[in-house]
């Protein structure tokens, strides 16, 4: 799908900035006890019963109940992609952020007969809930950021902003993701794949209001940095735009990129730009 070709790029780019790294560390090796905790990568973890429920985690050296965690959600216009498209992003935040959890996870993607929502949301709410399950076990806090890109941005902000019933999130980062799917720019689309993805949750104008960050936030949400570009063929100006003045208005702590030549991702200096920001806002937030 187009959403994953686009965004793929600026993945797979961040990746390479923390040197290209891979999952080729410790899978939950045996730990002695009274010995410091070693670094952990546990794969294929599952949260449900639908094959694609299953996270990933990686858990650093020395972890304790005080480790927090982020989790990453991939995009794909809703009904595509998978957690490896997020490899790039787990890979700089393990170099650059080495003390945090990170957990990379796949959701039950869309079909003519599974709309988006409430399932995609039920998924992330079922993974931290088995998070908060295995505490102990996997030695981490309850505290909590997100950074989701394209559908998983929409995704990671309505989560945050309407669905974090105790108040465990303490940022949330979008790249590119959808905030108001009632804007005119959708609702009088022409192009037919971008007509399609937003008629995924229906025509109604009070759902599609009820599913947007944007009719969502309210003034005790998450600290929120949001990333755009504006020549995106799929996300509309107004909708990174729309929210930061929301968010100005609602005085949430927030910081706003609009990348002047970026599309649906980014290379460059503007890539460099976002990975400064993303880390000094998660060491500031999280």
């Amino acid at each position: 799908m187009k959403a994953v070709t686009y965004i793929l790029v600026l993945f797979l780019a961040i990746g390479c900035l923390s040197g290209c790294t891979s999952d080729d560390g410790p899978k939950g090796l045996p730990q002695e006890p009274g010995e410091p905790l070693a670094a952990k990568n546990l794969l294929e973890l599952s949260y449900g019963a639908d094959p694609e429920q299953v996270y990933d985690i990686y858990l650093p050296k020395n972890g304790t109940l005080e480790t927090k965690v982020i989790i990453l959600v991939h995009g794909g216009g809703w009904n595509s992609g998978d957690k490896y498209d997020m490899v790039g992003f787990k890979d700089y935040l393990r170099e650059q952020l080495p003390n945090l959890a990170i957990v990379n996870m796949n959701y039950r993607l869309a079909d003519g007969n599974n709309p988006p929502f409430p399932m995609q949301i039920n998924d992330i709410s079922s993974v931290v809930n088995d998070l908060k399950n295995k505490q102990d076990e996997y030695q981490i806090s309850t505290e909590l950021g997100f950074l989701g890109a394209s559908a998983g941005g929409h995704l990671s902000l309505l989560w945050s902003y309407a669905h974090d019933q105790s108040e465990h999130v303490n940022m949330v980062c979008s790249v590119v993701g959808p905030t108001n799917l009632a804007d005119e720019a959708y609702l009088t689309a022409t192009d037919k794949d971008l007509k399609d993805l937003i008629l995924q949750f229906g025509t109604d104008i009070e759902t599609l209001k009820s599913v947007s960050p944007f009719y969502r936030v309210e003034s005790t949400s998450p600290p929120t940095i949001l990333f755009y570009g504006a020549r995106d063929p799929l996300i509309p100006n107004s909708q990174g735009i729309a929210l930061n003045d929301k968010l100005e208005e609602l005085n949430v702590k927030h910081e706003f990129t609009l990348y002047a030549n970026g599309g649906h991702g980014w290379i460059g200096l503007d890539l460099l730009d976002t990975s400064v920001k993303l880390k000094a806002f998660i060491e500031k937030h999280l």
